[in-house]
């Protein structure tokens, strides 16, 4: 334990009790649960973000939709709005939260998004907003006791797993370990290319001290797509970069881009990072620093929704910016069970037949 843990660790046995006391109330049936006709899957994790929650709900969609007339909800987390909001033409990420205007961004026709504090009003509104709705995907809701999904997904990475992690404030945990528990499946993201059967095994064992012995536990990577610019009319990508995030972690996207490309500076911003014109011009500032270099500016798929904002934009003319996609990379023999568990859930909620 480190020194700095032992003046946390009274305000994290604080924070797990209380916790601890809520899921009591609710596993004792003394604050109730609600569930709805139409199938719920929650995609969520111990921690405080950072896990990869909205590439796997994006790895869902692409699966699921093409069969499936399909929701997304999410909390709508760092917008300036509240309440309930349909995501359509007229709203931004201001509106509806990073997240869910890229996932709106991407998928648009395939999928019905929406976001809204209280899950448990929303997913009435979705349905009567959309009729036929077939299933709902919940980001980020694992910790909303007030629903009773059909389906969870419990989310953690492979560099730190909930089974080394505390609670808040002494590490990222939002609720116990023993939580995991309410998994239907786990899921271990951003593993390396390089894990060993070995390395699953081992996380697998240590992640079922946790979960019912039933539960599955699969392993997905990332798998990092071809640059792309921002704005019409950019140069060629180059050789030279400035990675700018505003994410929990950006080390896995450093290592990605390290391996054919001389990154000269790494900009980092908070998650959830509202993009101003003064974070615009502090990165040309450090651009014309290596002017000689021509490098070129690349973030990620959750930042540039926010950087398309014409005043940010026009702070950054003239400076090539691309967006580097990525995606959950995942076995086929995992993929393909984890979504047959997936297709079960939402097929016996809608014939009405009993788990």
């Amino acid at each position: 334990m480190r020194f700095p843990d032992f003046l946390l660790f009274p305000f994290a046995l604080i924070y797990g009790g209380i916790t601890a006391f809520r899921n009591h109330l609710f596993d004792a049936g003394l604050k109730r649960s609600q569930a709805f006709e139409v199938p719920t899957i929650v995609v969520g994790n111990l921690a405080v973000g950072g896990t990869g929650k909205t590439p796997f709900v994006e790895f869902l969609i692409k699966h699921l939709s093409p069969g499936l007339s399909l929701g997304v909800l999410s909390r709508g987390y760092g917008r300036k709005t509240s309440g309930f909001r349909i995501a359509d033409e007229t709203v931004g990420p201001e509106d509806i939260g990073d997240e869910p205007f890229q996932v709106y961004s991407k998928f648009k026709s395939q999928v019905q998004v929406a976001v809204g504090e209280e899950r448990i009003l929303a997913i009435p509104m979705m349905l009567a907003a959309a009729n036929g709705l077939q299933a709902i995907l919940l980001d980020d809701a694992y910790q909303h006791r007030y629903l009773k999904a059909d389906g969870y997904i419990l989310l953690t990475t492979f560099e730190k797993p909930f089974y080394k992690d505390h609670l808040l404030p002494m590490g990222r945990l939002r609720e116990g370990r023993k939580n995991a528990n309410r998994a239907d499946a786990v899921v271990v993201t951003k593993c390396p290319n390089t894990i060993s059967q070995e390395e699953k095994d081992l996380m697998t064992t240590k992640i079922k001290c946790f979960t019912r012995k039933e539960t599955p536990v699969f392993f997905a990577g990332l798998n990092y797509g071809r640059p792309y610019p921002l704005q019409n009319g950019d140069r060629g990508l180059g050789k030279n970069l400035i990675l700018v995030t505003g994410i929990v972690d950006p080390k896995p996207i450093l290592n990605e881009l390290t391996k054919n490309h001389q990154v000269l500076e790494v900009i980092s911003f908070p998650d959830h990072h509202r993009y101003a014109e003064k974070d615009m011009q502090s990165i040309r500032r450090i651009c014309d620093k290596f002017r000689d270099k021509k490098p070129a500016i690349i973030t990620t798929e959750k930042d540039a929704v926010k950087l398309r904002d014409e005043r940010l934009l026009k702070i950054l003319q003239h400076l090539p910016v691309f967006i580097l996609p990525v995606a959950v990379a995942m076995d086929k023999k995992d993929a393909d069970d984890l979504l047959y568990r997936v297709h079960e859930i939402i097929k016996t909620k809608n014939t009405g037949v009993e788990k």
